[in-house]
């Protein structure tokens, strides 16, 4: 399939397969070619104004408006515009973003809509009487149209597709007959995605063959995803399991030694601010900020390997081990010494246990500060017994990274068996 610049949905993918190998097949069978320009009736830019919530004039479609395949009016903005008419979207409209990091993404308003003009990084396309709307909108979904507007792209650092580049487009076009047909099959097929039983309707020749490999292809697409959903629940289980034998040791261990509070046992600092902007994958020392490795830097602040506490951010709380020589920002608290009455690799296991995301404040931006960490208890036993304590976690670690590369791998492998699988579809071999 074709590498596009942005994430496509589950439902739109399928959309896509199923699109792909029909247009092919079309033309495959000699149906007759023809481009953007003789189909439509004109292409047009779209109207230049800034957005507004106040309702001062038509709604203003966006190119961010237009997400799997549907627009939500509710939350389209309005703008002033003085002389609508030109811009008014209609019934049968065909919207393309040409512009950005969706560039080539459409939307066919089916129904009629609103009162609304279109932004001017959008093209508006309407097709002629000679052609089913909806043909050419799944036309825009498949491979055959995104592979020439890879092709025509202009620009790297905001690619583009202009009007000129969108008329020379070509698609196939076939009867009346059959481009309804494929209208009403590809509309199952996304109806299919989105929870319907429908079966899915036949195809005329030449496309019936493309009913039993469509058909093939969502029944493979249903595995591998119940598979990829199996696979991340065992991943969660497998994490909570090992949360919980964590929680019964230390929760054993708060009855039978002391529990002394963290501000008598480790001294804590605020690493130093560093913006992204300075890092570079290039620069040989590790950069490590609110929730662990975040890049590269030319200089380092700690020569030693240091414990490290998510102080701000979504991961807040988190606790892991920089490299020798690294630089930790002030989006992390660093532990900068810690008692002699405790082995290190038991305090990052008590600190983990400890949960410190619950010290968070309850801001949009979570933050954990050392005014919440410090009166935190932890058991002190024997070194000794910490050491054995380790030993049995890190044992229980193991176990738990060895199951996770097993899962890694079968997530690569799930990863590769569709695109496989479409390979050979789209190369008329399933």
């Amino acid at each position: 399939m074709v590498q596009l610049s942005f994430k496509q949905t589950k439902a739109e993918i399928m959309v896509r397969i199923a699109s792909t190998l029909l247009f092919n097949q079309l033309v495959k069978a000699n149906s007759r070619i023809v481009s953007v320009r003789e189909i439509t009736e004109n292409i047009q830019y779209g109207y230049t104004e800034k957005a507004t919530e106040s309702e001062i004039g038509p709604k203003y479609v966006r190119i961010t408006d237009l997400k799997d395949g549907r627009v939500n009016w509710d939350t389209v903005p309005y703008c002033k515009c003085d002389e609508p008419e030109q811009y008014l979207l209609k019934q049968n409209d065909l919207i393309f973003a040409r512009t950005g990091a969706t560039t080539g993404k459409t939307h066919l308003f089916r129904d009629v809509p609103p009162y609304a003009v279109f932004a001017s990084y959008l093209i508006r396309v309407r097709p002629t009487k000679e052609i089913n709307p909806e043909y050419l909108y799944y036309f825009f979904q498949s491979d055959l149209y995104w592979s020439q507007v890879a092709g025509h792209k202009e620009g790297s650092a905001q690619p583009n597709v202009n009007g000129q580049k969108l008329s020379i487009i070509e698609l196939p076009i076939t009867t009346e007959e059959i481009q309804k047909a494929i209208c009403q099959f590809l509309a199952v097929v996304r109806a299919r995605q989105d929870g319907s039983n429908q079966e899915l309707p036949e195809l005329p020749q030449p496309l019936a063959e493309q009913h039993r490999i469509v058909a093939h292809i969502e029944s493979l697409a249903a595995r591998v995803n119940e598979a990829q959903h199996l696979r991340e629940e065992a991943d969660k289980e497998t994490e909570s399991l090992l949360a919980s034998d964590r929680s019964k040791v230390f929760t054993e261990l708060e009855g039978k030694y002391p529990n002394e509070p963290l501000s008598e046992l480790i001294q804590m600092t605020s690493g130093e601010n560093l913006t992204s902007q300075n890092l570079d994958d290039s620069f040989p020392y590790s950069v490590y900020g609110g929730g662990g490795y975040v890049g590269k830097y030319s200089q380092y602040l700690y020569e030693d390997s240091k414990i490290a506490i998510g102080r701000v951010g979504a991961r807040c709380g988190c606790v892991y081990v920089t490299e020798p020589k690294s630089w930790i920002t002030d989006n992390a608290l660093v532990v900068t010494s810690f008692s002699l009455k405790l082995d290190m690799q038991y305090l990052i296991y008590a600190l983990t246990y400890l949960d410190l995301r619950r010290q968070a404040n309850q801001a949009a931006q979570p933050v954990v500060s050392q005014k919440g960490i410090n009166p935190q208890k932890i058991p002190v036993p024997p070194l000794d017994e910490q050491r054995r304590i380790v030993a049995y976690l890190d044992g229980l670690q193991a176990k738990v990274n060895a199951l996770r590369g097993l899962q890694s791998q079968s997530q690569e492998e799930l990863d590769a068996l569709l695109p496989s699988l479409l390979d050979r579809a789209f190369k008329g071999e399933l």
